[in-house]
């Protein structure tokens, strides 16, 4: 699939790239030939090929979450110490950026 010069831009846009010149034509060549390999694929005839998750055989290594409480002097020592706190909750920088209520 061969892309053009403007498509490219957009593409860089969106994605929120910016390229320099000499870039254009290189990504333009390496995201043709990218979607030409997928067309290829989608030719395959995978109909009685079983779905996997993975390639290789792989089993579940988390442990089980499990809360475990701590010495009451310890969380006493830890709220204490705490800078920015709210009774006996710890307070922390925001995570995620978005709407508070």
């Amino acid at each position: 699939m061969k892309f053009t010069r403007e498509e490219i831009l957009q593409i860089a846009k969106l994605s929120r790239l910016h390229l320099e010149e000499e870039e254009v034509e290189e990504y333009r060549e390496s995201l043709g030939s990218i979607l030409d390999y997928v067309a290829k694929l989608q030719e395959l005839n995978t109909d009685d090929v079983p779905e996997l998750q993975h390639a290789a055989k792989m089993e579940n290594v988390f442990r089980e979450d499990v809360v475990e409480g701590c010495d009451a002097d310890v969380r006493r020592r830890a709220i204490e110490n705490f800078t920015n706190k709210e009774g006996d909750l710890l307070k922390v920088q925001a995570v995620f950026e978005g709407r508070t209520e």
